[in-house]
């Protein structure tokens, strides 16, 4: 960055919650203690359950991961009230697959375009179902697998306990052969509700997709129902897919109950059933017409109680929509090279009803938010009673697997996600949580950042204490928490390749060389940092300086940067060397070394 000023930016890391509503009251600020009020008002049996779902169709991005952690802050909301609940997460792998992507991931989080792998798994196999698909990446039993083996480990990076189902099991153990007999058995009924919401349900319309015998494929032509014997009788046609059609091979045979699966708007409301769903979220796009499909066939076909839903608002990436196809997106492995696991989950407590911005651009402010939480929390900050109140509710399950993580051998007996019911184990962390962990400090992201132009750790840290982040009683582990996050910063600088995005030059003198009127200057200047002088005040005299000098300003900043990061551009001068030791700065702008 040049030095021409700050531009002011809007935060769309504003602090969560029902924004622009005051309130006083702990309970009714956080939109998952109102959900858990609508799970508590039905007497639910434990434990309770809690369900998300994917089809493994593309790369698991930031945005599909609303659905576990929306549900993990209600799971935490009824947990704090003493319940078991059990976060299940399906992925419906026994859908088809209808075109290929044009992005995967490997196992580590890492992005790649469908040429890097064996494209041919995928693209020989449209229409069949993904766990019967090869693993492209050649690692997992099938595509399926891989899909759901990432989900897990997103949610494992992130400290939350889900059981990952894949559906194709569910319905190869019979999970779901009840219901599809009883849907079969009362075919006219669910035509009559389906057809309220679904085209081109007629009399042949049979709510079963049997997988072909002959060529793998899911087709959707039954020709006849023996719910006795608890078979199919079918024939392999063509199937839509978007704008495409994927060929049937015409192959005429049967199929048992367990061979196939039911439509995905019969199919969604029977996992209710099967997996006996208490709370479920959603995106938007199914809150219009899927959720009350699915409501109707609950009630109508299957007689069952849905269960509570919560439509969430889509949120962005640094102002354009999330879309595997493209590429436009990021992961949770690649977000937590640059912040804290603490600091996302902390995003995912914001208020599901508003529409926001992932900006890795902004990444900072989301930051300071979760910093300023963390304040208000332990009332080291104050604020407006609904902020200092919903600090009080946000902060502590977006911190309890970090605290649990960082205190383990504190807490016998397996590893917090397989304890996060467990009430001996949660007041053990809430105690640490009030007790060791308070002590723990946070660098501002944008100076860890400052720091992370430093490739030396002990100036790091010393440069930290010389500006008041550390102090000589910082427990050990709080300091390397602390510093921790200048890797992180650093990350972020590089990647967006903004105004941090430097690196001193401090083993060796850059090869420069100026001409008599600049090197008078830098040799002026070099003789008033040595008096000590705080960072505006340098800022001022650089400019005081060139004056004198009658040198360009441009020039003489251009000839600091020069030293410092052989570039021509960098950070504002001034407070940056005020940062530094005082003698290497002298040295440097006499060009002594």
């Amino acid at each position: 960055m040049s030095e021409s000023g700050d531009e002011t930016t809007t935060d769309p890391y504003s602090l969560g919650g029902h924004d622009g509503e005051e309130s006083s009251d702990d309970h009714t600020v956080f939109w998952a203690d109102e959900v858990a009020d609508e799970i508590e008002a039905r007497d639910p049996t434990e434990p309770v359950v809690i369900k998300g779902a994917i089809s493994p169709s593309g790369v698991p991005h930031l945005g599909n991961l609303n659905e576990i952690m929306r549900g993990y802050f209600v799971a935490e909301a009824l947990r704090d009230r003493g319940y078991e609940v059990r976060q299940v997460f399906t992925t419906d792998d026994r859908d088809p697959l209808r075109k290929l992507p044009r992005k995967l991931a490997d196992l580590d989080g890492n992005i790649v375009d469908l040429g890097e792998v064996n494209a041919g798994a995928l693209g020989q196999n449209l229409g069949h179902p993904y766990t019967d698909i090869p693993d492209p990446f050649g690692c997992c039993d099938s595509y399926g697998d891989h899909f759901s083996n990432l989900i897990e480990a997103s949610a494992e990076l992130l400290g939350v306990d889900i059981d990952v189902v894949s559906t194709t099991d569910l319905y190869e153990d019979g999970e779901f052969e009840e219901l599809t007999r009883f849907v079969l058995d009362n075919q006219e009924q669910a035509r009559d509700v389906l057809a309220e919401y679904q085209d081109k349900v007629d009399e042949s319309y049979v709510p079963f997709n049997p997988i072909c015998g002959g060529c793998g494929k899911v087709t959707e032509t039954v020709t006849a129902v023996d719910t006795d014997a608890g078979t199919v009788e079918y024939r392999c046609t063509d199937m839509e897919a978007g704008d495409s059609v994927i060929d049937g091979c015409g192959h005429e045979g049967t199929a048992t109950l367990r061979e196939g699966k039911l439509p995905w708007r019969f199919e969604w409301p029977a996992g209710w059933d099967v997996l006996g769903v208490d709370f479920e979220p959603f995106g938007k796009d199914h809150a219009e017409g899927s959720w009350p499909s699915g409501v109707d066939i609950a009630q109508n076909v299957f007689d069952s109680q849905p269960p509570v839903p919560m439509v969430y608002e889509w949120f962005t990436l640094d102002g354009r929509p999330f879309s595997s196809s493209e590429g436009h997106v990021v992961m949770a492995h690649d977000v937590l090279e640059l912040l804290e696991p603490e600091v996302l989950r902390y995003f995912f407590s914001k208020d599901p009803s508003k529409a926001r911005d992932f900006s890795i651009e902004r990444l900072d402010q989301l930051v300071d938010d979760f910093d300023r939480t963390e304040r208000l929390y332990f009332d080291e900050e104050s604020g407006t009673d609904r902020k200092e109140s919903l600090a009080k509710r946000t902060y502590p399950p977006s911190i309890r697997p970090t605290v649990a993580a960082r205190f383990e051998d504190r807490l016998s007996d397996g590893v917090w996600r397989e304890r996060v019911n467990d009430g001996d184990a949660r007041a053990s962390v809430a105690a640490l949580l009030g007790e060791e962990y308070a002590d723990r400090v946070r660098i501002p992201y944008t100076f860890a950042a400052v720091l992370g132009m430093f490739d030396d750790p002990e100036l790091r840290a010393d440069v930290a204490r010389k500006e008041g982040h550390l102090a000589d009683d910082t427990p050990e582990w709080a300091a390397k928490t602390a510093l921790g996050r200048v890797e992180q910063a650093s990350e972020w600088a590089h990647r967006t390749d903004n105004e941090f995005d430097y690196e001193l030059k401090r083993a060796e003198m850059p090869d420069v060389s100026f001409d008599p009127a600049v090197e008078d200057a830098l040799d002026e200047l070099a003789d008033f940092v040595a008096e000590g002088h705080d960072g505006e005040t340098i800022q001022g005299e650089i400019y005081e300086t060139a004056k004198r000098h009658d040198v360009p300003i441009g020039d003489l900043f251009s000839a600091g940067y020069r030293l410092l990061f052989d570039e021509d551009e960098g950070p504002q001068l001034g407070p940056f060397v005020a940062k530094l030791d005082r003698e290497f700065v002298v040295e440097r702008f006499r060009r002594d070394r």
